[in-house]
């Protein structure tokens, strides 16, 4: 299982708000039961299989030119463990514990 921060930002849109992208890229993520997504005040962060997200951020790169933008810019990051399971809950968990020592 994979854990990728997603940022999908248009440009060209004439105004500088991206929340209508951005709610209209949880709608699209609202539709794909196997991914868990979390909004956060920067990025989208998604939890899944790696090739079903990859192809869940390609529709959510299309998001903004189905809305009129001329152009857009994705930001990907990729967090992909093979020794052991990584869940978001795991990540936060982790850092957690060492605040608390």
């Amino acid at each position: 299982m994979a854990i990728c921060s997603v940022s999908v930002i248009p440009v060209g849109t004439g105004t500088t708000s991206v929340s209508p992208y951005v709610a209209r890229c949880h709608e699209v993520l609202a539709n794909v039961e196997e991914l868990k997504y979390r909004l956060t005040p920067m990025a989208t962060i998604l939890e899944g299989d790696l090739r079903l997200i990859l192809k869940v951020i390609e529709e959510l790169h299309g998001v903004p030119f189905e809305s009129g933008a001329k152009r857009v810019l994705t930001t990907v990051i990729i967090d992909d463990r093979k020794d052991k399971a990584l869940t978001m809950e795991g990540k936060v968990e982790s850092v957690r514990r060492k605040l608390g020592k």
